[in-house]
């Protein structure tokens, strides 16, 4: 007899039970409208893939400074509060559940892109990996302004705002997105932090103030629809850390001690051993909902479930092209590419106008008729 195939099963996420095992990952789109609202297309956007266990949205701002992508999303004033709940409404009426990223960039983004407000950071440090697109062209990343010890307290009010207005919205969970070189990362790993004090230093230190949101949010959410992105190997806006290994067994049991509801460990490939270290670390130290993100097939995801490396698989890429990822994986079907020349323009084209299967196949039919 064949195994159960553990993808299409339910799972008990914190306070969340969740249809499936296949997760849709933050995706970043640029699709918002003006004064970083989403509108019309974004909810036909997320509707489209209510077929996901859990959609985790894009990476939304937090701050009205805080924009990083010209045409992200906000959660920081009544009308993108109003057109959120729009969107979570209509993902529920789909039997969907829908999470909210949120975030500050931190260092990564300029002042022109956030009238003319300097970028922070941890420490003055600059990335020097690309360059960062704003309405005037692409320019190199500026020196950001490192924070004092004073300031932090608005940071955690900025995410534990974002999260009261997120729940306002219908949001049912938040993730708290402490990854890929952005400001909570930029404290987190230290080839950045160069603070000593109580935010520097050791990685206990260098993690106060993420969990110091982390508890924010929890404040608003409870620990059940609390959840938490890091990603210790990406070296995404030039960061990386001399330990890894310490900075995920400490997060890890940090998360543990508050019941949170799942940690999103994000690879840039889950195959790579150094990467399976890590994931096995985290698994020690946390019995919550461990959602593993990078490169995963199938064939991979499944695995991972069954070896029990994983609670369950966040898919990225493949939730671009294929609206109905979960039914594709299900019937076996072939995947629709992504059109990456489309991710991060305007309108509609390459962001809902991938078709589902079943569209696919009444093309076919036509065709052959």
């Amino acid at each position: 007899m064949s195994k159960q195939k553990l993808l299409f099963t339910p799972v008990q996420v914190g306070d969340l039970r969740l249809a499936n095992r296949v997760v849709m990952s933050p995706l970043t789109r640029c699709r918002a409208e003006a004064g970083h609202v989403p509108g019309q297309l974004v909810e036909e956007y997320y509707v489209q893939r209510a077929g996901a266990g859990l959609i985790i949205t894009e990476c939304t701002m937090t701050a009205v400074d805080g924009s990083a992508f010209v045409n992200e999303p906000g959660i920081y004033s009544l009308e993108q509060i109003a057109a959120w709940k729009k969107i979570t409404d209509a993902v529920h009426a789909r039997g969907g559940l829908i999470a909210l990223q949120i975030w500050h960039p931190g260092r990564a983004t300029h002042a022109l892109l956030n009238g003319g407000v300097t970028p922070i950071s941890s420490a003055a440090r600059r990335n020097r990996e690309g360059q960062v697109h704003t309405p005037q062209g692409a320019v190199d990343y500026p020196v950001p302004r490192r924070l004092d010890d004073g300031e932090l307290a608005g940071v955690v009010e900025l995410f534990r705002a974002g999260a009261e207005n997120a729940r306002d919205a219908g949001f049912d969970a938040i993730e708290v997105h402490g990854a890929h070189g952005y400001l909570l990362d930029q404290f987190l790993r230290d080839s950045v932090n160069d603070r000593d004090g109580e935010y520097g230093g050791s990685v206990e230190n260098r993690a106060r103030l993420l969990f110091e949101v982390v508890d924010a949010v929890i404040g608003v959410f409870g620990a059940g629809r609390t959840g938490l992105r890091i990603s210790p190997l990406v070296g995404f806006n030039d960061m990386s850390d001399s330990d890894p290994r310490a900075l995920v067994q400490h997060v890890a049991e940090q998360l543990q001690r508050r019941g949170a509801a799942f940690l999103d460990l994000r690879h840039n490939d889950a195959a790579n051993p150094a990467e399976q270290e890590l994931t096995r670390i985290a698994r020690r130290a946390y019995s919550g909902t461990l959602m593993l993100n990078g490169s995963f097939t199938q064939a991979s995801g499944e695995a991972a479930l069954q070896d029990g490396s994983a609670d369950a698989i966040i898919y990225g890429k493949p939730f671009i092209a294929n609206p109905d990822l979960v039914e594709r994986f299900r019937q076996g079907a072939e995947l629709a590419p992504v059109d990456f020349a489309t991710l991060y323009t305007s309108g509609p084209k390459g962001y809902t106008d991938y078709p589902a299967l079943d569209t696919v196949d009444l093309r076919v039919q036509a065709l052959a008729s």
